[in-house]
């Protein structure tokens, strides 16, 4: 070590260089591990499937998914609804919207009559069509007719549900006028067991019934004239809940154990509970029919009356 210098009256001391050391130079800062910021990734959520679009219908009114086949079922009107013209149909279409047989059941074959059918129902192996009057019966795996029950006193019969044995229907006591349909005042449901019929309740109050749903704690009904949304229990209404959205058309529940309402009034079919409020599940759909409902794929059946057309809408993701 060599001692210091003395330069005015400033001392100078020599710095002691280790190793490669430049000298008199400071140490260098360490260095600081970079940090690498990572973007999180969020799992994509799955997508729902696109709805199918089935043209090529004459006045769908109702959609019916038969589980035993597989097929959905199309009742086609084929004109006016309430003319005993004898032209109606019903087509069976696959799940993947390829239509495999549009006039599987044809009222213009001999054996077949069948004017303007509406709502559809399956029990029992045996197919029941509202139509008009009457209640027809078919084969649901071959289309063979199989007898009719006439409902005396009905002037629009427009949906069925089946319960077991039970068989009931809406009369939505309608005809044709001047500025089309009008009231009749003949409103009412009817049970059918068999070849008896029975009127469960018959009154103005019901608001012009139209579509049905059928389980233990009652029969659901929405109705065209009022619409109202009620249960039907012992014939009288219960849980009556005036929609702001009518007239409404087709109802059915669905996995989640909520309901779908078909309006034609806002031209969107509503999914909710019955005691909430319901939220538009389908959008920009004209006239929105009688609705069925795929429960293996969780989908809604959804004729449109005035456009010829069967949309089948996926449900939830």
């Amino acid at each position: 070590m060599q001692g210091s210098r003395t330069f005015g009256s400033w001392v100078w001391w020599p710095c002691i260089c280790v190793a490669a050391c430049s000298p008199c130079s400071p140490e260098p800062a360490p260095r600081k591990t970079p940090v690498i910021e990572q973007a999180v990734i969020e799992p994509e959520k799955p997508r729902r499937a696109p709805d199918i679009r089935v043209e090529g219908f004459a006045t769908p009114e109702s959609a019916l998914h038969d589980p035993a086949t597989d097929t959905y079922l199309v009742s086609n009107v084929n004109g006016s609804p309430l003319d005993a013209d004898d032209n109606g149909f019903i087509s069976r279409v696959t799940p993947d919207g390829k239509v495999a047989a549009l006039k599987w059941i044809d009222g213009a074959r001999e054996d077949v009559t069948l004017n303007a059918p509406k709502g559809m129902a399956i029990g029992n192996g045996v197919l029941y069509v509202a139509d008009i009057t009457a209640v027809r019966r078919f084969d649901a795996t071959s289309g063979a007719p199989l007898g009719e029950v006439i409902i005396r006193g009905a002037t629009f019969l427009n949906d069925v549900a089946v319960s077991g044995g039970e068989v009931v229907v809406s009369d939505t006591g309608a005809q044709l006028g001047a500025k089309g349909l009008e009231p009749t005042g003949s409103d009412a449901i009817y049970r059918i067991r068999g070849d008896e019929v029975t009127t469960l309740i018959k009154s103005t109050e019901l608001g012009q019934p139209n579509g049905l749903w059928y389980e233990e704690s009652g029969i659901w009904v929405v109705s065209f004239g009022s619409g109202e949304l009620y249960r039907l229990v012992d014939g009288t209404r219960q849980d009556v809940n005036k929609l702001p959205f009518g007239p409404l058309d087709g109802v059915v529940r669905v996995a989640d154990g909520e309901l779908l309402i078909a309006s034609w009034g806002k031209s969107t079919v509503f999914k909710g509970k019955e005691n909430r409020e319901l939220v538009p599940e389908l959008e920009a759909v004209d006239s929105p029919a009688d609705l069925g409902y795929d429960a293996k794929r969780n989908r809604a059946l959804v004729p449109l009356f005035q456009q010829n057309v069967l949309v089948i809408h996926p449900l939830g993701l």
